[in-house]
């Protein structure tokens, strides 16, 4: 199926789709820095846990929270039993224009590809309440379709998942080594909307799975997540 290439809105416009506000209530975007807490781990624990190396039974020094999701099918997933694998987890939207730009123009229209294909389990994970932005079985079927996205797409209509990691924005990303430790959490890259800064595009995520699968720590283990806010109940 041939791709079709949509227009990039301007950023203005993007932004408003998203709402006004910076703070993870549902209702905004936040711009591209730090990186917010996950479950009980510190900032400083995030960047001592990077590699994958050691055995994969080995304790997970900075462990990623464990759950059970179900897909779009209602099939379970749970992260515990990928132990030994890289996993990537995407906090996901569909209607968020930044997931959009990302998914239709910007590196998520095939960074998972080339990464599954060398072993790395890809899981989106849409945390949006019912009712809200993004929400519904349907309409994320629709767009995984649409984008080709040959990954799961996971339901947390509690949002308990997706404050266990303190996810704050869709998208941003997190990478858990074979040990079932958090390597990277953040942003995907620092082009938000692909605007590149003058020093050049960074895609986080690339960097911290080749140090992940080169059993290295990630020099940048966290980054502030850009995008729209993840749309919790309230």
């Amino acid at each position: 199926m041939k791709r079709l290439r949509r227009p990039v809105l301007s950023l203005f416009a993007l932004v408003t789709a998203c709402g006004a506000s910076q703070a993870g209530d549902g209702s905004g975007a936040a711009a591209p820095g730090g990186a917010p807490a996950v479950g009980e781990s510190t900032a400083s624990g995030a960047g001592g846990a990077a590699s994958s190396a050691p055995a994969a039974d080995q304790a997970a020094s900075n462990p990623a929270p464990d759950f059970t999701l179900p897909d779009l099918d209602g099939n379970p997933i749970t992260l515990s039993a990928l132990r030994g694998k890289i996993v990537v987890l995407e906090w996901f939207n569909p209607g968020c224009p930044f997931v959009r730009y990302a998914h239709g123009d910007g590196p998520l229209r095939d960074l998972a590809a080339r990464h599954t294909a060398s072993g790395v389990v890809w899981l989106a994970i849409n945390s949006g309440a019912r009712g809200k932005q993004g929400n519904g079985v349907d309409l994320n079927r629709e767009w995984r379709e649409k984008w080709h996205m040959e990954y799961p797409i996971l339901v947390d209509e509690s949002g308990e998942v997706g404050k266990k990691y303190g996810a704050t924005n869709t998208p941003q990303m997190f990478v858990i080594d074979a040990r079932g430790s958090l390597a990277y959490h953040g942003a995907l890259d620092n082009a938000p909307l692909g605007k590149v800064p003058s020093e050049g595009h960074t895609i986080y995520l690339n960097d911290a799975l080749a140090a992940v699968a080169a059993g290295k720590p990630v020099e940048v283990a966290e980054t502030k997540p850009y995008g729209c806010a993840v749309k919790y109940a309230k």
